[in-house]
This record gives structure tokens, C-alpha cells and sequence, in this order.
């Protein structure tokens, strides 16, 4: 067995593990990234392809690093198409957002984190966690090529991404670490990368469209108005959909994309849940997808990742120079995420538990009669004000939903005040405790004002 000694060790070559590698190995600290893929195949991820808020990167990987993977910079607002409405609406998105190559972004993304002086172990593959009888993980023991490794550090961060196996090997009882997670907070997803002969009418726009099962969603993101990330997903714990014949099914529909040749495919399951309430324990922290560092409605994640690696970087530094590496040096990672965006995203996955408890019909057939620009403001910030001139507009418009719009207005009252619970996360694991107590009490209100199935 061959034995390796690092400050930190990262497991993942994604967006969260490059940027948090990026940042420790800035500092001058020893670092490791390690990566299932072989070195030619790192950084070849499934992903929309979509980068909400490419104009705010940390700068341990600069934007100008990675902006030659930007292939459209022209999307300025999606289209969400009702097929049973005969509606497409149009959906303005602030902030600046790109299209990109994931792939090319993906390698500048490795590039990047060398540069700054992380090493990196290709065709590494994680076997079990290294943990002390007094519960901190100090490494992590993996396969290469054959070859036995043991890795130690005094930091481990987990950038495997959804349903990491780091997260099922460890031991977190007695820690703050969030272990209400399972299968059905996730979805399965598959997309394809496909050329068409010309150029498509809305190569400025993000398309999504609900699929006529399983809850489901499609998306049509062009790269370039001939080359377009097409792809569909589902709840795991909806019936499972066909992902490859239902996509093939819905893009041999479009006359646009008749004729498309498929370039690149590939399969990911990613979170639709809120952050994890705690995503630290004694010598570890996760990162990015590995804690659930995802917009919950649009499955946009590249950004909030990009800043959680920066956070547990800056944190891992911080907490290796006290000479401390337990939950009280950690915690201010925690609050960093919350901070910026993790109450959001909490406050958005109400939405989500909200349309468990409807008919999709019923729901498309509200959202239709919905202004674009509340649904845009909702979408991307987790709240949105309507005044009383609105709601009478809305109110004419969605005759014959007014029972669903009654109890959406009571939600959006409820993610209002989850939201402002969130404002004040806890500054320390002993305050934790009562802090989720209270976030619980709200969610029994959304599931009995909605009539949902407990989502956690």
C-alpha cells in the first residue's frame, strides 16, 4: 500500500473541488485532488450547460481563466413552453448567464487549480473514510490502477457530488452533519449534446418544457444556435421515465432539430433538495453537488459551487493554521453558504414540495395564468412581492384554479417566512440544535397547508 500525506485532500475534480483546491493551494498549503476519471476524461461532466451569475466567480480561478468555454453569452431569458395550454411563457433571467462547453470549461476549471499548485491523482477511485475512535476523518483509502492507497490529511473535503460515497462510509453520529438525505430528495437525469443543420429561431433563450410523465423535465439549451444541450430528468421517486427514448421521443417533435446528430451523451443524478442543514464534521467538509449546493427548481449549481469550494478552502486554511480542525473551526463555512445562498435554495425547494401535491395539469394551468416576471423573480431569488392590482389580474386569469391558487399564495407566505428563519442561521453547533427544531415547526406547516408528503 502506498501512503500519501497532504494538508487537504480533495475527492472530486468537479467545479467545487477545482476552486477549493485552487484556494488552499494559493495559500502555500500541501493539497490533493483526487479523480475517479482517467486524465482525458476529467472534467467531462453531465450538465445543462447553463452558468447563472458567470460574471461573479471567486477569483482563485479567475472569470478570464474560464470564459473561452463560453460559447453563448446571448441568453438573456427562458421559455417555458404548457403544451396543454398551447402557451410558451417568457421568462426573463437576471444576471448575466452562459452557455458553456462543459467539457472545455471543465478542463480550464483542472487547468486552473495547477496552476495554482494542486496536485492531481487521476483514475483514483474512493474505497472507504479514515476516522479516529474520536470520530474525525483524517483521509480517505482508494484504488489505482490496481494499487492500494492510503491518503491522509489533515482536512478531507467531499466534492464526489449527489449521493457521495464518502457521505455512506463515514460515521457522522454525534455531529452536526446532515444525514436526513435520501433517494427521493434526488433526481436521475441524461442529456445529449446534438448538431442541427440551421440555426435555431431561439438560440437567446433557455427552453424547458414538463414531460407528459413522472414529473418530469426537459430542457433545450442552446450552445450555439446549431449546437444544443437537450436533455430530461426526473424525480427518483417518481416511476422511473425512458430517459434516452422519452428525450429521442420529444426531439424528433421539433422540426427545428430535425436531422440532429448526437455528439456527446451522458447520465448524472443531481439534487433537487434543500442544502444540507450541516455539511461539516471533525476533519471534513462537503462541497458543491456532495452538499446539495443546488438551485432546487433549475438545477443550477456551477456557481454555488464554485463558492463553496472557495468557503471550505478559506476555512480548511483557516482551521489547519488554529491548529483545530472540529466543528467549531468549521462552522463558519456553514454560515458562509447560508449566508449567500443557502437559504434561498431552501426557500425555493418549497416550491418543489408544493407541486408534489397537485396534478401536473393543475399546475401548468396555474403557472400559465402566473406573470413571467413574479415567476423569474421567485425562480432565482426564492420570494416574490405581488400587490392587490396583480393578484385581482391573476385572479381573473386563473379561473377554475383558484383552490390551488389560494394555497400557493399560503406558501409563498410560509417559504417568505423559512427564508427570513434561514436570515439567522445559527453562529455556532450549539445554537444548531434549537435553530432546526424551529426550521422543522415551519415545514409542518408548508406540509399541512399544502397536503404534501413530508420531504424529509
Amino acid at each position: 500500500m502506498t501512503t500519501f500525506e497532504y494538508d487537504v485532500a480533495i475527492v472530486g475534480a468537479g467545479t467545487a473541488g477545482c476552486y477549493a483546491g485552487a484556494t488552499v493551494a494559493d495559500a502555500g498549503y500541501d493539497v490533493v485532488i483526487v479523480e475517479r476519471k482517467t486524465e482525458s476524461e476529467a472534467g467531462h461532466i453531465a450538465c445543462g450547460d447553463a452558468l447563472k451569475g458567470a460574471d461573479k466567480f471567486p477569483e482563485s480561478i479567475p472569470k478570464s481563466h474560464i470564459e473561452g468555454a463560453f460559447t453563448n453569452t446571448d441568453v438573456d431569458h427562458g421559455q417555458f413552453e404548457i403544451p396543454r395550454e398551447g402557451a410558451v411563457l417568457d421568462i426573463p433571467v437576471p444576471g448575466e448567464l452562459a452557455v458553456i462547453d462543459r467539457l472545455e470549461y471543465g478542463r480550464r476549471l483542472i487547468d486552473g487549480a495547477e496552476r495554482a499548485g494542486a496536485e492531481f491523482h487521476y483514475d483514483t477511485v474512493v474505497q472507504d473514510v479514515l476516522q479516529g475512535d474520536d470520530g474525525r476523518v483524517f483521509g480517505f483509502e482508494a484504488t489505482t490502477e490496481g494499487d492500494h492507497r492510503r491518503y491522509e490529511a489533515e482536512i478531507v473535503l467531499d466534492g464526489a457530488g449527489a449521493l457521495s460515497l464518502l457521505q455512506d462510509k463515514a460515521d457522522f453520529a454525534g455531529t452536526t452533519f446532515d444525514t436526513n438525505v435520501r433517494y427521493s430528495q434526488f433526481s436521475s437525469a441524461y442529456r445529449e449534446v446534438i448538431e442541427v443543420d440551421e440555426p435555431v429561431s431561439w438560440s437567446d433563450a433557455l427552453v424547458f418544457k414538463p414531460t407528459k410523465r413522472s414529473a418530469g423535465y426537459l430542457w433545450y439549451f442552446p450552445r450555439t444556435p446549431t449546437e444544443i444541450n437537450v436533455g430530461l430528468g426526473f424525480q427518483m421517486n417518481e416511476e422511473p421515465m425512458q430517459l434516452v427514448s422519452d428525450l429521442r421521443e420529444d426531439v424528433s417533435r421539433r422540426p427545428e432539430l430535425k436531422n440532429a446528430t448526437v455528439t456527446d451523451k451522458l447520465g448524472a443524478a443531481l439534487p433537487t433538495r434543500r442544502p444540507y442543514d450541516s455539511a461539516i464534521a471533525p476533519g471534513y467538509m462537503a462541497i458543491g453537488d456532495a452538499a446539495a449546493h443546488v438551485n432546487p427548481c433549475t438545477g443550477g449549481g456551477i456557481a454555488g459551487a464554485a463558492y463553496a469550494g472557495q468557503y471550505a478552502g478559506e476555512q480548511a486554511i483557516e482551521a489547519i493554521e488554529d491548529a483545530d480542525v472540529g466543528e467549531d473551526s468549521l462552522w463558519r463555512y456553514n454560515e458562509r453558504v447560508m449566508e449567500h445562498y443557502g437559504g434561498r435554495y431552501a426557500a425555493l425547494d418549497v416550491y418543489n414540495v408544493f407541486s408534489t401535491a397537485y396534478d401536473i395539469d393543475e399546475l401548468l394551468g396555474l403557472l400559465a395564468a402566473l406573470p413571467a416576471e413574479k415567476l423569474s423573480d421567485a425562480l432565482y431569488s426564492g420570494s416574490a412581492s405581488i400587490d392587490w392590482g396583480l393578484k385581482l389580474r391573476v385572479l381573473i386569469k386563473s379561473f377554475g384554479h383558484w383552490g390551488t391558487l389560494k394555497s400557493l399564495y399560503e406558501t409563498k407566505s410560509l417559504a417568505d417566512r423559512l427564508l427570513e428563519h434561514y436570515e439567522s442561521y445559527p453562529s455556532t453547533p450549539a445554537a444548531f440544535p434549537e435553530w432546526q427544531r424551529e426550521r422543522d415547526a415551519i415545514m409542518d406547516d408548508i406540509y399541512a397547508e399544502t397536503g404534501a408528503d413530508p420531504k424529509y
